[in-house]
């Protein structure tokens, strides 16, 4: 059991949340590492392994991301072979990013890394309990995303 601080008493759930994130992104930056990708980079390649060919700017909200991060993570890819970047047919200012088909073997191995994630971080759970976590984290992400969006206004 971890002990909460007096400080975050009043958000218990809060506090769990940072901290399982926290622990959550480390190990998937771990295992990510096995196959030469930071954290974020592979949820590009699953949005353009899924949508194919996509704007930046599109990538930047799909993700909920912000455009400078994404010029980075890109150019990293990109450096790597994993994707690649032409100028849109339609609009000038605007860049493509597409999967390159290098990026397939990737695919696979992100594929293993998100199982092996999955099965650490709900490993002695039964289905039930999976399901009501999803749903309870589910809840949060709208709860959440309500929260900004209103914040923003």
């Amino acid at each position: 059991m971890v002990t909460v601080p007096s400080s975050a008493g009043a958000g218990p759930i809060s506090h769990a949340i940072f901290r399982v994130a926290r622990l959550h992104r480390m190990l998937a930056g771990q295992l990510l590492r096995r196959v030469g990708l930071h954290p974020g980079q592979e949820l590009v390649m699953m949005q353009l392994w899924d949508l194919g060919p996509q704007r930046q700017a599109d990538l930047v909200r799909l993700l909920d991301s912000d455009a400078a991060t994404m010029t980075r993570t890109v150019k990293r890819l990109e450096s790597a072979g994993f994707v690649r970047r032409r100028p849109s047919p339609t609009d000038k200012r605007a860049a493509i990013i597409e999967p390159t088909p290098a990026s397939q073997a990737l695919r696979r191995e992100v594929e293993r890394v998100w199982d092996e994630l999955e099965s650490l971080t709900t490993d002695g759970l039964t289905g039930a309990e999976r399901e009501a976590a999803a749903g309870a984290l589910e809840r949060f992400e709208v709860n959440l995303a309500r929260a900004n969006a209103r914040m923003k206004a």
